[in-house]
């Protein structure tokens, strides 16, 4: 490029300019632009082409890299696929040696429930990201529109994160088609935001999962947003079975739909009445509790 201008220059100063005023401010500007544009090439262009290269090759270095990480990882699943039953009874050997037969229950109970929702998330959203990818993919063509293939693969990708996913994949994906065609751009909007991604595979209720998504996410980045959801499952079935136990020792109901705002525990024969819209029980219930406070405070 500085030799292409140079061959400009010399051939702007054989030509011939008039004195005329606009003639000479003509030959200063052309002057002036081409001393600017070969410093910014020299310098500003240059070193930002060095930058731009040193992160490519840190890019494909680090691709790589992963790419070695995916290959050893699935060789070493292999082989641990193929013994797990060795190292599951192995395990359960350990855990009945080491502790008492009531905690090695609750332990392998818990290691098997964490399994299964664990299993149980991954599998399925790995086969719903799969089936998300085919489908876009087959709608996209049908649709006709650009960037088929790179926009369905960003939209399985992206919609392993629960709930947020089909956000993060449709927006760039949108902004991408946008540029080429507005209209074709709103069509994937609405042909892509539409199903519910996360089923009840976790057990988790929506609050929870936005939760759990948004505390992953905060802590340990993508990962978290994709473990998140398993991860406080597990945490949500311990203390609900903490719960319920406690619950069951008192003699007490472990459904939540019971504890409306009528019913109560008796403060003296410990039992659970039920409530009712009857103005009559909410006054005994009230004089009840009253009755009890007044005691507490007498002892």
């Amino acid at each position: 490029v500085p030799e292409q201008l140079n061959e400009w220059m010399e051939r702007l100063s054989e030509m011939e300019f008039d004195d005329s005023t606009l003639a000479l401010i003509t030959k200063n500007v052309l002057t002036e632009t081409t001393a600017f544009f070969e410093n910014w090439i020299r310098s500003d262009l240059l070193r930002q082409i060095n930058i731009w290269i040193s992160g490519l090759t840190e890019g494909v270095i680090s691709v790589v890299n992963e790419l070695m990480n995916i290959v050893i990882g699935i060789i070493v699943s292999v082989y641990v696929l193929f013994s797990k039953e060795t190292f599951a009874g192995q395990s359960r050997k350990v855990v009945y040696a080491v502790l008492k037969p009531e905690k090695a229950n609750l332990v392998l109970h818990i290691t098997r429930k964490s399994n299964e929702i664990f299993g149980g998330f991954i599998i399925g959203k790995i086969i719903d990201s799969a089936i998300i990818g085919v489908l876009c993919f087959i709608g996209l063509s049908i649709l006709d529109m650009p960037y088929t293939l790179l926009v369905s693969v960003i939209v399985g990708v992206t919609n392993v994160i629960p709930f947020f996913g089909p956000y993060i994949g449709a927006i760039p994906s949108a902004i991408l088609i946008l540029l080429t065609d507005p209209i074709k751009g709103l069509y994937f909007l609405v042909f892509i935001i539409g199903p519910k991604i996360l089923g009840d595979s976790s057990g988790l209720a929506g609050f929870w999962g936005v939760f759990s998504i948004l505390l992953g996410g905060g802590l340990f980045g993508f990962a978290g947003m994709i473990m998140g959801v398993p991860t406080f499952a597990v945490i949500y079935y311990l203390f609900q079975m903490f719960i319920n136990q406690n619950l069951e020792k008192k003699h007490l109901p472990t459904d939540s739909a019971v504890y409306d705002d009528t019913s109560y525990v008796d403060a003296e024969s410990g039992e659970f009445i039920h409530g009712s819209n009857d103005e009559q029980n909410i006054g005994e219930a009230q004089v009840r509790g009253k009755e009890d406070c007044e005691k507490e405070e007498e002892k």
